[in-house]
């Protein structure tokens, strides 16, 4: 089973060019286009219409608006494939930092249209996947630190060596079918509460 075409939303305060733009993606397959031509607002339009990507011809825009396109896409957190006739290193290298992620020089063509809008997509996703990971791995690394540092507390106080504190936890964690981290952080908690002086344990 395909899945659907991605809803596209153009922005683009050029009517006409905005109305090339919506012909160029629908005679490429994209039939869920909408056209946004006034900036003011335009932060509720994306989050109102909720579109799967979105497509930015800014033309030749000064410093303030593309500072403020910037600042957009830092916030809503979707693909965007950004185009503008010219442009340089800082401006390219600042559209990167902001989660654009096509960033498109010399004008939109239509024999590009699909390539840039599935690389925008495409881009993101990776993107996305990496954060997550990373999120997972900050996660994972937070809770080993917690769990070491519950176990050096039992050693401490029960003295028990490391396998025996582990081994506690982890019976305990299994009784109360809880996970190893939130049985050392209610342990920790509770030392804390005390006046227990965990944070000194070597």
């Amino acid at each position: 089973m395909n899945s659907p075409e991605p809803s596209v939303l153009v922005v683009d305060t050029n009517p006409a060019r905005a109305a090339i733009i919506e012909e160029g993606l629908r005679a490429e397959g994209y039939g869920r286009v909408t056209l946004v031509v006034e900036m003011h607002g335009l932060a509720g339009h994306i989050a109102a219409l909720e579109p799967d990507v979105i497509v930015m011809d800014l033309g030749n825009p000064n410093r303030d608006m593309l500072e403020s396109m910037l600042q957009l896409a830092r916030a809503i957190r979707k693909p965007i494939a950004m185009f503008v006739d010219k442009s340089d290193r800082e401006s390219m290298e600042r559209a990167i930092e902001a989660g654009v992620s096509a960033y498109v020089v010399d004008g939109l063509r239509a024999d590009r249209v699909r390539s840039i809008m599935e690389m925008a997509i495409s881009r993101f996703n990776a993107f996305s996947r990496l954060e997550r990971e990373l999120e997972n791995a900050k996660g994972a690394l937070a809770a080993r630190a917690t769990i070491d540092k519950a176990k050096r507390l039992i050693m401490k106080t029960r003295g028990m060596d490391e396998t025996e504190a582990y081994n506690l936890l982890r019976k305990t964690a299994m009784n109360q079918n809880r996970k190893m981290v939130d049985v050392a952080e209610s342990l920790l908690m509770s030392a804390s509460l005390l006046g227990g002086d965990e944070e000194n344990t070597p």
